[in-house]
C-alpha cells in the first residue's frame, strides 16, 4: 500500500506514465521518450550537481488542466495531469522565450569561442529560428579578462544560474551570483570585483557548464603558435594523463578512447621540438610523495597528509582554510616538477639556454594556467611552465592546423622525460593520486614487494570516500573528496577533530582530472565521465610497470641529478609552499 502511495500517474501527449511522487514533467517525458528542450536546466545525480532554476522558460509545455504553460524541468507531476508537449501554444511559448534570449544576445557567433558547443546556438537551430522578432536595448557589461584562467562575459549571459549552482551549491566557493533586479540583473562577484580580486579557484566548472560564452577559459594557443614560429626558441609540451582519454571526443571518438600516440604526433606536426610525458612527473610526484608522507608517519609530523596535484583545491583552501596550511603535501604539481625539470635537467643535459626554451603544457585544467602564474612557481626568474592549453584548446589548434587526426600514425614520447608507470596513469580519475602513492608507501614501509596493486577501495563517483588499508602492522586510514563542496565537508571534520585521517587526496573537478573544466564539454552526460576514468583504469593495467618507484628514466634522473628523494636539491626543483589569502 505505500509503494502505491508514492507513485502518481499523469498523460503526456496521450501516453500514460506512472512515476514516483516528486518526479518532474520533464523527467517523466523523457521515462517514455519525450524530448523537451531544455537550456538552464542541469542534471548530474550522480555528482551531486542539480539545477532547476527555471529561469529560461523553454521547457515549457502545456498543462491542460490548467490551460498554463509550466516549466517542465521544475514542475513536479500531481495526478490526473494531463500535460500536451507539442501542442501549438506551447511551441510557441518556447520560441517566444528563446527569442527574447536571443534578441539581448550579441551576435558575433563566428568568432565565439563556443561557437558549434553553444546550447543557445544549437537550440536557436533545432527550432527553427530565423528572425528575431523583439527589438529593443541590449545590455552592456564591461568584460573581465583580469584573471589569468578564466574569460567573464556577461553580454553573453542568459542567466541561467548553471554556474551559480556550480559555484555556490557543488563547489561551495560562493563568488558568483545573481546582482540586481529586472533588466539589469547579472551574474556577477560581489561589488562586481575583478574574479582576479575574489576567492575563486580557477576550477573551471562554472566554464563547464555554461551553456554560451559568458564563461571561457583563457585562450592561449596564440602565444604558444608564435612560440613555434620563432626560430631563437625551443618549444617543448607535455601531456597530462586526462587529455588521452578524452581528446578523441573532439575528432567523433568514443569517450575513453585512448589517443596517446596520435596526440605525440600531432604535436610534432606542429612542430615542437619535444613532447614529453605528464605521466613522468606523476611517478616523480608519488616518490617525492610518499618519501614526505612516510617521514612524517614516522617521525609524528603532521597527519594527515593532503595530496596537491590539484592547483583549484590548493588555492580553495588557501582562501578558505588558512588554519591547515600545515596539512598539504609540499610537492609541486606533476606537470610543474616536469616544467622545472625542462629548465634545469634536460636544458643542461642538452645544453641549451634556459630562457631560450617555451614549456608548454597540455592539461584538462583551467586552474592549471592559473597555477603557473604563481610567483613561487620560478626558478632563476623564468617561469617552470610558460603557457597552458586545455584538452580543448589543443583540439581547436590540431583542427587550425589542417591535421587529420584520424589518419596520423601513433608516435612515441621522447624518451628522457616521456617513459611513466600505470601508477601515474590512474594520476586523472579521483582517488587515483592515493591509490599510486599507497603502492609506493607499501614497499618503502615494509621493505617488501606489493603483489596486488590494485586498491579499487579508493575507487569510484561517490563524493567523499573513506578506505582503509593495512600495511605491515600499520593501518592507514584514506579519505578521498572530489568537488569542492565535498572537500569542505572533509577539511571541517578534520579542523573540527572529528575525522582521523593519514593521507588525503581531494580534487577540485568532477570525477577528478578526466571532469576538469578545460576537458571537452560533457553536456550533463555522466557517462562519459565514467568512461574515461575506465580508460585510465584499462590502461593502468596494461602496463607492465604499476608502481612510480619503477620508473627506470626517474630512478635515473635521481642518480644523475637530484640525489635522494626528499633532499635538499628536490625540495629547491620539486616542492612549493602556501599562503594564506583573504576569503572574498
Amino acid at each position: 500500500m505505500k509503494l502505491i502511495e508514492k507513485m502518481v500517474s499523469c498523460t503526456i501527449n496521450g501516453i500514460h506514465v506512472n512515476v514516483e511522487k516528486g518526479t518532474t514533467i520533464l523527467q517523466a517525458a523523457k521515462k517514455i521518450g519525450i524530448h523537451i528542450p531544455t537550456l538552464c536546466h542541469l542534471d548530474l545525480h550522480d555528482i551531486g550537481i542539480v539545477n532547476k532554476s527555471a529561469n529560461c522558460r523553454v521547457c515549457v509545455v502545456e498543462d491542460e488542466n490548467k490551460n498554463a504553460l509550466v516549466p517542465s524541468c521544475s514542475e513536479v507531476v500531481r495526478d490526473g495531469m494531463k500535460i500536451q508537449t507539442d501542442s501549438l501554444k506551447a511551441v510557441m511559448g518556447r520560441r517566444t522565450s528563446l527569442e527574447l534570449l536571443l534578441s539581448n544576445h550579441p551576435r558575433d557567433c563566428l568568432t565565439c569561442v563556443k561557437n558549434l558547443d553553444c546550447e543557445l546556438q544549437a537550440l536557436a537551430h533545432e527550432m527553427n529560428i530565423r528572425e528575431i522578432h523583439y527589438k529593443g536595448e541590449k545590455m552592456s557589461h564591461p568584460i573581465d579578462n583580469t584573471s589569468f584562467a578564466i574569460i567573464k562575459d556577461s553580454n553573453k549571459c542568459i542567466m541561467c544560474r548553471r554556474c551559480v549552482t556550480m559555484c555556490n551549491e557543488v563547489q561551495t566557493v560562493g563568488v558568483l551570483n545573481p546582482l540586481k533586479r529586472g533588466f539589469d540583473v547579472v551574474v556577477a562577484t560581489a561589488f562586481h570585483l575583478d574574479l582576479n580580486d575574489t576567492s575563486c579557484t580557477y576550477c573551471g566548472q562554472c566554464v563547464s557548464v555554461c551553456p554560451t560564452g559568458a564563461l571561457a577559459e583563457r585562450n592561449h594557443s596564440s602565444m604558444v603558435w608564435r612560440a613555434l614560429n620563432d626560430p631563437t626558441k625551443h618549444v617543448v609540451v607535455q601531456i597530462a594523463p586526462a587529455v588521452r582519454v578524452a581528446i578523441g571526443e573532439e575528432f567523433g571518438y568514443e569517450p575513453g578512447e585512448v589517443s596517446t600516440g596520435k596526440i605525440v604526433a600531432s604535436l610534432k606536426r606542429m612542430g615542437f621540438d619535444q613532447v614529453f610525458d605528464t605521466n613522468f612527473g606523476a611517478d616523480l610526484t608519488i616518490i617525492e610523495e610518499a618519501t614526505e608522507f612516510v617521514h612524517r608517519l614516522e617521525n609524528n609530523g603532521r597527519l594527515p597528509m593532503l595530496t596537491s596535484c590539484c592547483p583549484a583545491w590548493v588555492q580553495f583552501i588557501e582562501h578558505q582554510f588558512p588554519e591547515l596550511l600545515d596539512v598539504p603535501s609540499t610537492c609541486q604539481s606533476p606537470h610543474i616538477m616536469v616544467g622545472s625539470l625542462i629548465k634545469t635537467y634536460y636544458a643542461e643535459k642538452n645544453k641549451i639556454e634556459p630562457k631560450d626554451i617555451v614549456s608548454v603544457s597540455v592539461m584538462p585544467c583551467v586552474a592549471k594556467k592559473a597555477e603557473v602564474s604563481r610567483e613561487e612557481l620560478t626558478h632563476n626568474d623564468l617561469s617552470d611552465v610558460d603557457y597552458v592549453i586545455t584538452t580543448r584548446e589543443l583540439s581547436r589548434m590540431i583542427k587550425e592546423a589542417a591535421i587529420d587526426f584520424k589518419q596520423l600514425k601513433d608516435q612515441n614520447f621522447d624518451e628522457l622525460l616521456g617513459e611513466s608507470t600505470g601508477a601515474a596513469t590512474i594520476f586523472g580519475a579521483t582517488g587515483g593520486v592515493v591509490e599510486a602513492a599507497t603502492r609506493t608507501a607499501y614497499e618503502m614501509i615494509t621493505g617488501k614487494e606489493l603483489k596486488e596493486v590494485n586498491f579499487k577501495q579508493f575507487r569510484g563517483l561517490q563524493g567523499i570516500r573513506e578506505a582503509e588499508v593495512q600495511i605491515g602492522d600499520k593501518t592507514l586510514r584514506v579519505g578521498i573528496a572530489h568537488e569542492l563542496g565535498n572537500a569542505r565537508k572533509l577539511l571541517e571534520e578534520i579542523r573540527d577533530g572529528k575525522s582521523h585521517f593519514d593521507i588525503i587526496e581531494i580534487m577540485a573537478c568532477p570525477g577528478g582530472c578526466i571532469g576538469g573544466g578545460g576537458q571537452p564539454y560533457h553536456h550533463g552526460d555522466i557517462n562519459i565521465l565514467k568512461k574515461r576514468a575506465q580508460a585510465l583504469y584499462d590502461l593502468d593495467e596494461k602496463m607492465e610497470k604499476r608502481k612510480s618507484h619503477e620508473n627506470e628514466m626517474v630512478v635515473k634522473l635521481y642518480e644523475d641529478f637530484l640525489g635522494q628523494p626528499g633532499n635538499h636539491k628536490a625540495h629547491e626543483l620539486l616542492h612549493t609552499f602556501y599562503s594564506a589569502k583573504p576569503r572574498i
